[in-house]
């Protein structure tokens, strides 16, 4: 065989190859079933113990998962949309989600730890300061998912502002612009550390982001150095066109619900539109599917044995899954042909569908090709093959503090 055949045919070999995919989890409680707790390998009396999440966070990194998402939010959990209800017979109560992460982060090495965050009533500054110090715990894996809430039941806990619903987004685009911007304040050389001198910084490379706008009047710069990722993930789940547009705008990586693969091409189009529209083409945005996973050969039983004690029906915003590993692979590699970069499992019940992912579902996708065998980088950005952007502030001339 000719070098040049044999070229050719490494050329066609890795044009013939299957992409590999991108996989997520997202933890809540003992699983998304709202009666996965009543399940005989649940642990509910440790919910709220440190160990609990850090041996959840260690499956997770021995399945070579990119990421693992903390759900979080302002209000106890609830099976209505408009605020709190009056049952007793599901999980209430959970961690912050933040504190979570920064408990597992020691205890983990690869994983990448992504904690929601309701923005509606934080402020940006205490976020940007938060999740860099996320990134310096774990190394440059952290990553955040800003969320949105409209919800009075959870305005009534602060008392400072009337909410208007049709503006959140638009809210929410700024204060992820200004956490940006703050993480960017401090060049990435700004700390001199020379004890021979007596200089630790570097005060000419602090900038001032001076933002000013409808919702935050802003001027930095943090009080915390450059992250080690520069700028951590900023992840977002968007379900409807306002929720594409700020995803698009402001995301690294979007979390989508379709439920087949037309509606995944559907929405990954819509995303890559409000992408231009928003000028950054060039910029790599992740699209990952959402889906809801009830895992094994028993799977649909289960499942139909938790509905039973919740007395209803499991739905979801996400499509629902009950079935095997191999099957489950099937759709992924499928629904990947339509556009989608990765996938965020929600683990139905907790351990049961989590290690099924980790020990059938990853196994499944190896041997067809699809996915990683082991970590190939300790930063989070690097692994989603996103680079490590400079400060905005590095070259100009911005003020000094």
């Amino acid at each position: 065989m000719t070098s040049a055949v044999a070229h050719a045919r490494r050329k066609d070999d890795l044009q013939m190859a299957p992409p590999e995919l991108h996989l997520a989890v997202a933890l809540d409680g003992a699983g998304w079933h709202p009666a996965a707790w009543r399940r005989p390998q649940a642990r509910p009396a440790e919910l709220f113990s440190a160990r609990y999440w850090v041996d959840l966070a260690l499956e997770a990194e021995r399945g070579l998962l990119d990421l693992i998402t903390f759900e979080d939010a302002l209000g106890p959990q609830s099976s209505r949309d408009d605020g709190p209800d009056d049952r007793t017979d599901q999980v209430r109560g959970r961690l912050d989600a933040g504190l979570i992460a920064a408990r597992v982060a020691p205890r983990t090495q690869r994983i990448g730890l992504v904690p929601g965050v309701v923005i509606t009533h934080t402020e940006p500054f205490h976020i940007s300061k938060a999740v860099a110090s996320l990134d310096y715990i774990s190394n440059g894996r952290a990553g955040w998912q800003p969320k949105v809430s409209g919800l009075r039941s959870e305005a009534a806990h602060f008392g400072r502002r009337e909410v208007h619903t049709a503006e959140l987004f638009d809210e929410a685009a700024d204060h992820v612009e200004v956490v940006r911007r703050l993480w960017d304040s401090w060049e990435d050389d700004a700390e001199i550390r020379d004890v021979a001198t007596g200089r630790f910084i570097d005060r000419a490379k602090l900038h001032y982001i001076d933002f000013a706008g409808k919702w935050f009047d802003v001027k930095g710069p943090s009080i915390t150095p450059r992250p080690p990722q520069g700028q951590p993930l900023v992840t977002a789940l968007a379900t409807d066109s306002a929720g594409h547009r700020f995803a698009a705008r402001a995301a690294d990586v979007v979390f989508t619900t379709p439920h087949d693969v037309e509606q995944a091409r559907l929405v990954e189009s819509r995303i890559r539109a409000e992408q231009a529209e928003a000028g950054r083409e060039q910029d790599r945005l992740h699209v990952f599917g959402d889906i809801a996973v009830f895992l094994g050969a028993d799977a649909a039983d289960r499942k139909a044995g938790l509905d039973e004690l919740d007395g209803a029906e499991y739905t979801s915003d996400a499509p629902v899954f009950t079935g095997t590993a191999a099957e489950l692979a099937d759709r992924l590699q499928a629904w990947s042909a339509a556009g989608l970069t990765g996938f965020r499992l929600r683990p139905g019940a907790i351990p049961e569908d989590l290690t099924a992912i980790t020990r059938e579902l990853v196994p499944e996708l190896q041997r067809r090709g699809l996915f990683r065998t082991s970590y190939d980088t300790g930063s989070l950005r690097g692994r989603l093959g996103l680079p490590r952007p400079a400060s905005r502030y590095a070259t100009t001339s911005g003020g000094r503090p």
